[in-house]
């Protein structure tokens, strides 16, 4: 009889660690999810930093010369000897007298010892920098970190509003049923009958620029895909039978919906958050990039808007550091997102 008792407390207890804790277990057994959330960490870290003023502060400084070069690739050599042309045309010119022409010559010399002595507080700017500099002289570094500052608060932030929007959407539908879901599935048509970019750029062109206009805009066109799932999770869920027995008790609707129904559906907002995260930092770079999106400041996709005239002229800083930290933040959203997808699955939950 004991051993029976035992067995079962051991099963309880077994049963008891819950979705978010057995998804974490899996989630640390997969190399790939723990690189990938290393990867979103160091940016988010990074992120933190940069709003801190700790690193980055002084992104706009010109530290260096016009389009320097990368340390690793060395200082530019500039072509050394006078134009043969010019020599023969000194050799052989006469001496004028520009008092004849200009009746402020004589003051010329005059104005230059003055100019010679008056003092210039520019520091010397630097020939290279780590990974060079930009048009003005900005290091490349620091430049592209305040960019992932602005594209990284917008992404999250977008995503933030459209997963509270299609949340709350998606559990009155799926809740309640009957005028309101058939209101709510009509807004939903409309705004999936228009192709997202479309609309995106149509209220980008009418609201205008900036950060927050931005954030508005991908949160109020990127709700459709979170209102689908959350819709089904709640027409799922509602008929349970522990939703059943808070009805029976009197828990009111609100407490329902929220209390119990949301946090047993939150996995599935944890995944599509993060592609939601990914799709926003990918349509701020788009916007950024055709001048509708960030104007003040600097974003990756203004960086690339930047280099289509740089690489033209055999400057590549600008291009490869926005691309390069483009790709490694994507690539490890969409890499986490893959690994928390396969954590909060059932199926493997169940293996």
């Amino acid at each position: 009889m004991t051993s029976v008792v035992e067995a079962y407390q051991a099963a309880s207890s077994e049963r008891s660690a819950g979705v978010w804790v057995t998804a974490w277990r899996r989630l640390k057994n997969d190399r790939v999810g723990m690189a990938s959330l290393a990867i979103v960490g160091g940016f988010l870290v990074l992120v933190l930093a940069a709003g801190l003023g700790l690193v980055a502060s002084d992104w706009q400084k010109e530290v260096g010369l016009p389009d320097a070069p990368p340390s690793f690739v060395g200082p530019r050599i500039e072509a050394a000897g006078a134009d043969p042309v010019a020599s023969v045309i000194a050799k052989d010119a006469k001496p004028v007298d520009l008092s004849d022409i200009d009746p402020l010559a004589p003051k010329y010399k005059e104005w230059a010892e003055r100019a010679a002595k008056i003092q210039i507080s520019d520091p010397p700017r630097a020939e290279t920098l780590p990974f060079g500099a930009d048009r003005l002289g900005r290091d490349i570094i620091a430049k592209v970190i305040k960019g992932a500052e602005i594209s990284i608060f917008v992404g999250v932030f977008a995503a933030l509003l459209a997963t509270f929007i299609g949340t709350v959407l998606g559990a009155i539908g799926g809740y309640f049923g009957g005028r309101a879901n058939d209101l709510l599935e009509w807004v939903y048509n409309v705004f999936t009958a228009i192709p997202g970019i479309l609309l995106i750029f149509a209220f980008a062109a009418v609201v205008g620029r900036g950060i927050d206009t931005v954030i508005y805009i991908l949160g109020l066109t990127g709700w459709t895909g979170i209102y689908r799932l959350m819709r089904a999770e709640y027409l799922k869920h509602r008929e349970r039978e522990y939703v059943l027995a808070a009805k029976a008790i009197g828990v009111s609707h609100a407490k329902r919906m929220f209390a119990h129904i949301l946090p047993n559906t939150s996995h599935v907002l944890l995944v599509q958050f993060s592609l939601l995260v990914v799709a926003f930092i990918k349509t701020e770079v788009i916007l950024s990039f055709l001048g509708l999106g960030i104007q003040d400041g600097v974003s990756w996709g203004l960086m690339l808007a930047e280099s289509t005239q740089e690489v033209l002229a055999g400057h590549f800083s600008n291009f490869i550091s926005a691309s390069v930290m483009l790709f490694a933040l994507l690539m490890g959203f969409n890499l986490l997102a893959d690994a928390l997808q396969d954590a909060f699955d059932p199926k493997q939950a169940a293996q």
